[in-house]
């Protein structure tokens, strides 16, 4: 606590943090208000500003003091407010103060590189804060990371919004929606835990991506779902009604199932085929899971207020796939894009895009569509939807942890092999 100086006075102590001292006085009167105390660090030093204010009567108060005084409280606070933010830096540089710095692609093993990317890997079998704590370091992970995070939070803001006029609770036509919301949440948060942790070992690498696919996998039966229940036209739904959505939540499975085998099989197999893998049973669950809305595109009058959104997520999709499958611009760019640039990191921002259009696009059609949905679909299929979204999950977790033990295996054997 700062000891009371005397009336009428006003006491500057300045405590440096280096060789050198400062200190300097002022004196200020004729003020009304009650004794402050301002504290401000800065880099160099901490300065203590401390005045009081004879209680006097508000008549004799001497208005230009007066606001001199609150200018200078405030600039007091504001120079506080700085330097917090400017703390910052140093405090991550004491929690980790011996944070290793990255590496070539020569210095790691052939398994981590990626194709056109020259430097930015982090090392291998540190603990987990230096992973955690990367989140805040430069290297070839760090937008991949932050795109989806950014995405996560988003789509937070954006069900925090809806949640002000739609009841998630109660009205059964709404947890559509809120599948939506949750597996989009899902996705984005699993992507960015399994590009931040992956890079601790190739067995970390292996479980955290198969996180990630089950992420995207619940993702798929969201969009589903959603278009199903909001997007879907009367001449549609009567062909496929009682085959959709089990057939979505197969190929939901599939698609997670075939992401997993191509990553197991990333030692042998060629990276094309690898691709094929994992981009042909995703374009099928795509195709399947977006029929109701490319059925409506072409046969919808103009005037509908979520088409446009509707054509914004398949557009923002396509272009997302063509990054996905294509390592574009740094093909063109080796070495060049191994912080920022890279095709994986576009595809990140236009599937977030993608996703932002199909959420905004549900909820007009919610809206706007009750009408139509309601007749088409009771309570209890909006129920069964749920529950069939909750037993999607625990499979394709099921593929995940089956393929992780596979890996496992597969690793001690080479390492005894040794």
């Amino acid at each position: 606590m700062v000891a009371r100086p005397p009336v009428h006075a006003l006491q500057t102590n300045w405590v440096p943090e280096l060789p050198f001292q400062r200190r300097t006085a002022a004196i200020m009167s004729k003020t009304t208000v009650s004794w402050k105390a301002v504290e401000t660090f800065f880099p160099w030093g901490r300065f203590i500003l401390s005045w009081t204010f004879p209680e006097a009567a508000s008549e004799q108060q001497d208005p230009p003091v007066v606001m001199a005084t609150i200018v200078m409280e405030k600039i007091g606070r504001l120079f506080i407010n700085l330097q917090q933010v400017r703390q910052v830096p140093r405090m991550l540089t004491e929690v980790a103060p011996s944070m290793p710095g990255t590496l070539r692609d020569s210095e790691m093993p052939r398994f981590f590189r990626e194709r056109h990317i020259h430097g930015g890997y982090r090392p291998l079998h540190q603990d987990w804060r230096y992973y955690f704590l990367s989140l805040f370091q430069r290297h070839n992970e760090t937008v991949n990371v932050w795109t989806h995070l950014l995405g996560a939070l988003l789509v937070l803001l954006k069900a925090a919004q809806l949640a002000e006029t739609v009841d998630f609770v109660r009205d059964a036509h709404a947890w559509p929606l809120l599948v939506l919301l949750l597996s989009s949440l899902g996705y984005t948060g699993c992507s960015a835990t399994a590009h931040l942790l992956a890079a601790k070992s190739e067995f970390c690498h292996f479980a955290f991506f198969f996180l990630d696919y089950v992420g995207v996998a619940q993702y798929q039966y969201g969009s589903a779902v959603a278009h199903f229940y909001y997007a879907v036209e009367e001449d549609w739904h009567r062909r496929v009604r009682g085959v959709f959505m089990p057939a979505a939540a197969l190929l939901c499975c599939l698609s997670c199932l075939g992401c997993c085998y191509g990553k197991y099989r990333n030692h042998s197999l060629p990276p094309w085929v690898r691709k094929v893998g994992q981009v042909v049973p995703s374009s099928l669950a795509y195709t399947w899971d977006t029929s109701p809305v490319f059925h409506r595109m072409l046969t919808c009058a103009p005037g509908d207020p979520a088409l446009p959104f509707h054509c914004g997520q398949v557009a923002f999709f396509l272009s997302s796939a063509f990054f996905f499958t294509q390592p574009l611009p740094e093909r063109w760019l080796p070495g060049r894009c191994d912080f920022l640039g890279q095709g994986h990191q576009l595809f990140h921002v236009l599937l977030v895009l993608c996703t932002l259009c199909q959420i905004q696009a549900s909820h007009l059609d919610y809206v706007g569509r009750r009408a139509l949905y309601g007749r088409l679909h009771g309570d209890g299929e909006a129920r069964f939807f749920l529950v069939l979204f909750v037993a999607t999950g625990l499979a394709c977790a099921s593929i995940a942890v089956f393929m992780a033990r596979k890996v496992g295996r597969l690793l001690e054997r080479r390492d005894r092999s040794k």
